[in-house]
């Protein structure tokens, strides 16, 4: 049995992880502002608390690695979990960021064991995040339509978190994480639309207004910022579309193709519009 934090235990990948690695028997610490000892990126008083006797850490950054200030927090976490007599780090990264790519050199660079896992797009961003709330109007409006993304699903990255994580073999190895295959925007949403049987709208939009839009609605600065980040840089980046084999090489089976989560999405009905009563 391992001692393991895992930093976002609440989050995406990270609820999976700690389901998981409880379910094995582990010793799991989630790594929230609720949690006990509590641990928050914004109070790094709270970090020394949550490291504290812990063997391996899982490192998820809120928003996103990318972010500035993400690199200083990296560093200074990383140098305290040395000190606290962590032996690993495993840092979710992604998959054609240049900023998330220098604190992956942090932790390569840290005289720890490590494994880094670069993602590709979450699937589950269009059920759990700010595509959301457009698939539940009908009408998803997105820049860069002509991108193609492997998406990949967080249930398959937490099980390669969780391998990597008590598997000494995986020790100095960089695994890039995709779907099997890539979809535009509008192959997505036409997807999500024909498993659901609504009419579900795709218009393509300019970078700028987009970005405008988020800020009349209220979306959070640093959300705003990464969101303008990956539409004008990650989604362009060279190679960012290529289909690896990583998934199959870490678990021996195939990543989850983006029609089986829709299909497993659509039965829980986070897709269906909430009808308002009327008097």
């Amino acid at each position: 049995m391992k001692n393991i934090l895992v930093i976002g235990g609440t989050g995406k990948t990270g609820r999976k992880v700690v389901e998981r690695l409880e379910n094995l028997g582990q010793n799991v610490r989630v790594g929230s502002r609720n949690a006990e000892p509590a641990f928050d990126w914004e109070n790094a008083e709270t970090w020394n608390p949550a490291l504290k006797g812990m063997d391996q850490v899982y490192i998820t950054f809120q928003p996103d690695l990318a972010v500035p200030g993400a690199l200083e927090a990296i560093e200074v976490l990383t140098k305290k979990a040395a000190q606290a007599g962590v032996k690993k780090l495993v840092l979710l990264s992604g998959k054609g960021e240049h900023e998330a790519e220098l604190c992956e050199q942090v932790v390569i660079h840290s005289g720890l064991d490590y494994t880094i896992v670069r993602a590709s797009w979450f699937m589950q961003n269009f059920s759990e995040s700010f595509f959301l709330d457009p698939i539940l109007a009908g009408h998803v409006a997105l820049p860069k339509p002509e991108a193609k993304v492997p998406y990949i699903s967080t249930d398959d990255i937490a099980d390669v978190v969780v391998e990597v994580l008590l598997n000494e073999q995986h020790h100095g190895q960089i695994y890039e994480l995709t779907g099997p295959r890539v979809l535009t925007f509008e192959e997505v949403i036409k997807e999500i639309a024909q498993a659901t049987g609504r009419d579900i709208m795709f218009t393509p939009v300019e970078l700028e207004d987009y970005v405008k839009f988020l800020e009349e609605v209220g979306v959070p600065e640093d959300y705003v910022w990464l969101i303008n980040y990956l539409f004008s840089h990650v989604l362009d980046a060279k190679g960012n579309d290529v289909v690896t084999g990583d998934v199959q090489k870490v678990l021996g089976r195939s990543p989850k193709d983006f029609s089986e989560y829709v299909q497993e999405t659509q039965q829980t009905g986070v897709w269906n519009p909430v009808l308002k009563e009327t008097v």
